[in-house]
């Protein structure tokens, strides 16, 4: 059903890509078209792509919390309504201040160059929530009740509303979301400044992250070799900012090596750990 549902966006995603491409061919002319048409894939590939780490951080803290999947629906899908919202403020700033300083871009770029080296660096590192400065200060400033209440996030104890642990998760869900759509959103930026191809890229991605989390909730490990792949493309994107005006990297050829990093990398993970389970 995931896979279906995941199929289902993404036929979506192409098929407002090609009403695009049909509307901008008739109003501006074949090669506008394209062009927006190549932003808007390309967009919507690293958006996805990074997605992808995003949800092992979303498996990582239900596992840590021990949520039981049947109530995992529901912080999903208030997830994906937080993180539709926070990326339209934060497209929509980000839109301004590049067009009013357009030094940022090259702050964007070392910053997501700096970004995918930690990344590669640290790959193989699994943070730990249990120390998680965060988590700790939620837990003891929170009046929190002992287990979950089915899909609740508090429940009236004494007359006081007391959270229950669903409540952190969500927290800790819309939180990691910030962190990483302050990686993807800058990734876009180095392919497009319009902000309505930013915009609509990133949400046509988002829109299907809940089924694609169910989709690989249970294969992730199957997919370790991509956090490098994903570094790669912040590195190589990053790097493309801030050359931006000294030459600047045609949208189909960013789209050709975003696309062969990911799947180069996916397909190395899925042969290594395949060559595993045989031994």
């Amino acid at each position: 059903e995931a896979a279906i549902w995941s199929f289902v966006w993404f036929m979506l995603a192409m098929l407002f890509n090609y009403g695009l491409w049909r509307y901008l061919n008739g109003a501006y002319g074949s090669e506008v078209a394209d062009i927006k048409s190549m932003e808007f894939l390309t967009g919507y590939l690293i958006e996805k792509a990074l997605a992808v780490d995003n949800i092992f951080v979303f498996l990582m803290i239900f596992t840590f919390f021990a949520v039981p999947a049947e109530i995992q629906r529901r912080v999903l899908i208030y997830g994906v309504i937080g993180a539709i919202v926070l990326r339209a403020i934060l497209i929509v700033a980000g839109a301004w201040l590049v067009q009013e300083f357009h030094w940022l871009l090259y702050l964007f770029g070392a910053f997501l160059v700096v970004t995918g080296i930690k990344m590669l660096m640290f790959a193989e590192v699994e943070p730990d929530l249990s120390k998680n400065p965060l988590v700790n200060w939620f837990k003891r400033h929170l009046r929190l009740t002992p287990d979950y209440r089915g899909e609740k996030f508090w429940v009236m104890k004494n007359g006081l509303r007391t959270f229950t642990p669903l409540f952190l998760v969500l927290i800790m869900i819309e939180l990691s979301d910030l962190i990483f759509a302050v990686d993807s959103i800058p990734a876009i930026f180095a392919i497009t400044t319009d902000p309505f191809i930013v915009f609509t890229s990133n949400i046509f991605a988002i829109l299907g992250l809940r089924a694609m989390y169910f989709m690989l909730a249970g294969m992730a490990e199957r997919f370790h070799l991509l956090k490098y792949g994903l570094a790669m493309v912040l590195v190589f994107v990053g790097a493309k900012m801030l050359i931006v005006d000294f030459y600047k990297i045609p949208v189909g050829l960013s789209l050709g090596i975003v696309g062969l990093i990911i799947a180069t990398f996916m397909f190395a993970s899925l042969w290594v750990t395949r060559n595993k389970s045989s031994q």
